[in-house]
């Protein structure tokens, strides 16, 4: 029997589309929406509109002719696929429903089930969530008895910690371990061990954790031409959002899912680069061009969030990077106030500052909830939460919790509210239940005894003996100590933390971490000359009214928004301050000692600064002694001494003694 082959058709006249394109977006955007064969990279700088230019790309490719189940849209979460097909459905009609668009992860499992025999799975395998992964981790670690008590072994929730950024880097764990987990080296051996038994585990069981979709879906990739062959020839033609963001196995699934073709469409800014805690790769949108060899590369930097003098502000904190893909951004909206940098005399000053603008800002019509404080680090902002609360300012905080939620400030804070009220029960339920070998009945009879004896803070005498009673001894020394007339709340804070410690370590595991915000608790508490007032402020929650006199209605919900920058990115606000812009602050003093970390503190900066629309204040309190470098921190950070008087405004920060107003 004679084939007849079916070629691709180069039509008779130009396509009519529904759509006017050129009027619907810019000229830049157009040619990223108008390409339609071969690798394209578009690098989409902050605010130009890299969501509308995938939209209308979706939109353009099935108007003319290809079948919409050819196109394959990757995105980071499914909502934002869900919601580009949802927008180019209501351009051009319902076909755009045949479009597959999801997550990476989304993708793999559907070709996992259908290929599972391959890689010798069943198509019914079980996907781990990250619970269920740790309890896995879990089950193992027992049967290799590294659970005993005495001996200080990683957690669960750790060590899966260890295992996915290990997969997510395709590195050797040893490697992660030696430069993230150093203070469990010496666990190293046994931590491969379990590493080897859990992926054992997995295979024997049918099992697969959200790293495992990833890598066996490369593996498959890889190994099976067949298969490789069939899912490029599916999809011929791939987008991928947010690719500064991807790893590296992310990375290699896209390459191998487009040998047949190279019709690929990257989008992402490389400027806003920050997830390498995540396993999230800067090199992957760097080295795209050599990947996919003919790369055509687009810029969209026509920005249309921010005006022109905070842009001006952003492209000169990135023209510094050491490597990027040079870009200029800029807009129509060339008027507005120039950005604020303000030196503060210590950070309570900092706090009382952005309290009495934020106010200022509300009454000038500013809503609280288009109004962010953006931190490079969540412990940053805990003396602003104390001033929000005494001046009644309502506030959400995302990334990272509130300053009280904490577990390890909330354990130093029991230990001096007992000082404070002998009879507070809840506390010295908290303090005791930190000590090994007490639970919660031993707990409630030492304090029931406590009670009856009129004197809770004397514990020497308690009468029942055990296992606790080294650390019922222990207690009692440090309440002791602290009881004491003449010490300042900094000193109470600090006998406290030094007691506390050896507990800290033994209960988390990240512990290096949390030191350091109990290190920041005790400079808060230096402006502080009475215990009862800085336990007062320190536990105020935000009021669930409105601010009486500035916002319109007690049924006003309005929240000014706290974030760690990191968890603003892809947001945008009316007004922006970029708090603790001092070196070893912002950038981090971790990051001193990289190149490549200190690149991604500048990538940072430029992210915080282009949140903003019309104002934008950069703040940091100078004259900070830091506990964990033992330095005397006064240096404005390096990011903000590149921008000259002409692009920013100095503000001098004085107090008016007789009324606390502040001028600036």
């Amino acid at each position: 029997m004679k084939k007849y082959l079916l070629k691709d058709l180069v039509p008779l006249s130009k396509p009519s589309f529904r759509i006017d394109y050129e009027k619907e977006v810019n000229p830049t955007q157009l040619e990223a929406v108008s390409i339609q064969d071969g690798p394209v990279l578009v690098i989409a700088g902050a605010g130009s509109g890299k969501t509308r230019a995938l939209v209308y790309r979706l939109a353009r490719l099935v108007e003319t002719g290809v079948p919409p189940a050819n196109i394959l849209l990757l995105t980071f979460t499914r909502k934002a696929a869900q919601e580009m097909l949802r927008r180019a459905g209501i351009m051009i009609g319902s076909q755009c429903e045949r479009i597959q668009g999801g997550t990476f992860h989304s993708v793999a499992n559907t070709f996992l089930r259908k290929y599972a025999h391959l890689i010798g799975y069943e198509p019914g395998f079980t996907i781990l969530d990250r619970a269920d992964s740790e309890d896995v981790i879990n089950l193992l670690r027992t049967q290799l008895m590294l659970n005993e008590k005495q001996r200080r072994f990683p957690r669960k929730n750790t060590i899966s910690q260890m295992f996915s950024k290990a997969n997510n880097l395709m590195e050797p764990l040893s490697q992660v371990i030696e430069r993230e987990y150093f203070h469990f080296y010496n666990d190293l051996k046994d931590l491969l061990n379990l590493q080897n038994l859990y992926k054992r585990y997995k295979g024997l069981n049918q099992l697969m954790d959200y790293d495992d979709l990833l890598l066996n879906f490369k593996t498959l990739l890889e190994d099976h031409l067949e298969a490789r062959a069939d899912i490029s020839q599916q999809f011929r033609y791939i987008m991928v959002d947010e690719y500064q963001d991807t790893n590296l196995p992310q990375s290699e699934i896209v390459r191998l899912m487009a040998f047949k073709h190279n019709n690929v469409m990257v989008v992402g800014d490389d400027s806003q680069s920050i997830y390498s805690f995540r396993g999230a790769n800067f090199r992957n949108i760097m080295e795209f061009p050599n990947q996919f060899p003919e790369t055509r590369i687009i810029k969209l930097e026509e920005n249309y969030r921010s005006t022109q003098p905070i842009l001006n502000v952003a492209n000169t904190i990135i023209e510094n990077a050491r490597e990027k893909y040079t870009k200029n951004l800029f807009t129509r909206k060339i008027k507005g106030p120039f950005p604020i940098v303000l030196a503060a005399e210590n950070e309570n000053y900092q706090s009382r500052f952005i309290a009495q603008k934020v106010l200022e800002l509300r009454e000038e019509g500013v809503p609280l909830n288009d109004i962010a404080i953006l931190c490079r680090a969540a412990f940053h902002t805990f003396d602003l939460e104390i001033e929000l609360g005494r001046c009644n300012i309502p506030y959400v905080k995302y990334g990272g919790f509130k300053f009280v939620e904490t577990a390890h400030v909330k354990d130093v804070l029991a230990h001096l509210r007992i000082i404070n009220n002998p009879r507070d029960s809840m506390s010295w339920n908290r303090i005791l239940m930190l000590i090994e070998k007490i639970g919660p009945r031993t707990s409630r009879n030492i304090i029931e005894w406590m009670f009856n004896n009129h004197n809770p803070l004397n514990l020497s005498n308690y009468p029942k003996k055990g296992k606790f009673t080294d650390g019922i001894i222990r207690l009692h020394e440090l309440t002791v100590s602290i009881a004491k007339n003449g010490l300042t709340v900094t000193d109470q804070i600090g006998l406290i933390c030094r007691y506390y410690e050896p507990i800290l370590k033994n209960k988390y595991d990240d512990y290096p971490k949390r030191i350091k915000d109990l290190e920041h608790l005790q400079v808060i508490t230096g402006r502080y000359q009475q215990l009862e007032r800085f336990l007062s402020d320190v536990v105020l929650e935000p009021p669930n009214e409105s601010i009486s006199g500035v916002l319109p209605s007690p049924s006003d919900d309005e929240r000014l928004v706290l974030s760690t920058i990191h968890s603003a990115k892809g947001l945008e606000w009316n007004t922006v301050f970029i708090i603790w812009a001092l070196e070893g602050k912002f950038p981090s003093n971790y990051a001193f000692n990289s190149d490549e970390e200190m690149e991604e503190e500048r990538r940072l900066m430029y992210v915080a600064a282009t949140r903003a629309k019309e104002n934008l204040f950069i703040t940091y309190p100078i004259n900070i002694y830091d506990q964990l470098s033992g330095y005397v921190l006064s240096k404005p950070s390096r990011f903000i001494e590149e921008l000259s008087s002409e692009l920013v405004e100095s503000w001098n920060l004085m107090e008016n003694r007789e009324n606390q107003i502040f001028n600036y």
